[in-house]
C-alpha cells in the first residue's frame, strides 16, 4: 500500500505476539488520521512523519509503546499525555490492544501533532531549571539504548552528571536532523565505553600523563 514501509512489516512480524496488533492498530491510525502521513525507521524504531516528525512507535519485551514528538505542545483533554509523563522514560507503556485509548481520542491527537507540523511550530528552548537528581531519558534516546546492548551497559554505568552530559547535548538539538545525528553519535560513543567528553579527557591525559576524567575509588 501507498506509504507503507516494508521495514515496518518486518519489524512488526519480528515483535512479540502481543505486541503485533497494538503496533497494527497504531499504524492504522495514524494513516486514518492523515493519508500523506510517511514512514520511517529512526533510531531502530518506527516513526510516522509529515512535514518533520510526528510521532512513534515501538515494541520491547513485555510491553509495546507509543508517543508524540511534539507532546509539550499538545492540548491533552484526555490527559493521555500526562499519563505518558508519569510512565517509564515518558511513554505510553501497552500490553494489550484494549488497552489502547478509543480510536476517535488517538486520531484527534494524532491530527492535532500533524497540525503542528503544518504550522511550522517548533518545540521552545527548554528554560533552564535547577538540575534535578534524577536524569530524565528521553523517549528515542531510551529506545535507542535497548537496541545497543553495549551502549545500555554504559550508560547505566555512567554516574548521573555523565549521563546529563549526554541527555543534555541531545535534547539540547533545535532541529530533527541534528538530533538524529547526535543521538547516532552518543550510542556509537557509549558503545565503545566512552563518556560525552571522552575527547577532551583522552587530551588531558596526554597533556599530564595521566587521566583526570578517571573515577576516583
Amino acid at each position: 500500500m501507498k506509504n507503507r514501509s516494508p521495514e515496518f512489516d518486518a519489524y512488526i512480524e519480528k515483535s512479540a505476539k502481543f505486541a503485533r496488533p497494538i503496533l497494527k492498530k497504531i499504524r492504522a491510525l495514524y494513516h486514518k488520521a492523515c493519508p500523506q502521513i510517511e514512514e520511517k525507521m529512526k533510531w531502530g524504531f518506527p516513526h510516522f512523519e509529515y512535514q518533520g516528525i510526528v510521532g512513534s512507535m515501538a515494541a520491547f519485551k513485555n510491553h509495546a509503546a507509543y508517543g508524540f514528538w511534539k507532546a509539550r505542545l499538545l492540548k491533552d483533554p484526555q490527559n493521555l499525555l500526562a499519563m505518558m509523563a508519569k510512565a517509564s522514560m515518558g511513554h505510553a507503556k501497552i500490553t494489550s490492544i484494549d488497552e489502547l485509548p478509543p480510536d476517535r481520542i488517538l486520531v484527534a491527537y494524532i491530527c492535532e501533532a500533524v497540525a503542528l507540523n503544518q504550522q511550522g511550530i517548533k518545540l521552545p528552548a527548554r528554560k533552564k531549571t535547577k538540575r534535578p537528581k534524577e536524569v530524565i531519558v528521553p523517549a528515542d534516546l531510551a529506545a535507542a539504548l535497548k537496541q545497543n546492548r553495549k551502549a545500555l551497559a554504559t550508560f547505566e554505568a555512567f554516574s548521573p552528571s555523565h549521563k546529563r552530559e549526554y541527555v543534555n547535548w541531545i535534547t539540547a538539538a533545535k532541529k530533527a536532523e541534528t538530533r538524529e545525528r547526535r543521538l547516532a553519535t552518543a550510542i556509537e560513543w557509549m558503545a565503545e565505553g566512552k563518556s560525552h567528553n571522552w575527547r577532551y579527557q583522552s587530551k588531558q591525559k596526554s597533556d599530564f600523563g595521566f587521566d583526570l576524567g578517571e573515577r576516583r575509588t
